[in-house]
C-alpha cells in the first residue's frame, strides 16, 4: 500500500466521522430546541403565578409561595442544562 492509499484512506475515515458528527449536532440542536421550547412555556406559566402570588401577596398562602419556587428552580435547571449543552 502507497503513502497515497494510506492518506485516502485516512480522508475517508475522517469523512465519515466528520458526517457522524454533523448528523449528531444537527440531532442536539433540535433537541436543544425543543427543551429551549418547553422551559419558554414553563416560563409563561411562572411569570403568571409569580405575578398573581405577588398581586396576592398577602393572601397567598405558603403552598403558592412553594409552588411557585420549586417551578423557578426547575425552570434555573433547565437553563442550566440547555448552557452546558451548548
Amino acid at each position: 500500500m502507497t503513502l497515497q492509499d494510506d492518506f485516502h484512506k485516512l480522508s475517508e475515515k475522517i469523512k465519515q466521522y466528520r458526517d457522524e458528527a454533523r448528523v449528531q449536532m444537527h440531532l442536539a440542536r433540535e433537541d436543544v430546541k425543543d427543551e429551549w421550547d418547553d422551559l419558554e412555556k414553563d416560563w409563561e406559566r411562572f411569570r403568571h403565578k409569580m405575578d398573581q402570588v405577588l398581586h396576592d401577596t398577602q393572601d397567598a398562602g405558603h403552598e403558592s409561595r412553594e409552588t411557585l419556587n420549586r417551578l423557578g428552580e426547575d425552570l434555573k435547571k433547565g437553563y442550566q442544562n440547555i448552557r452546558k449543552k451548548l
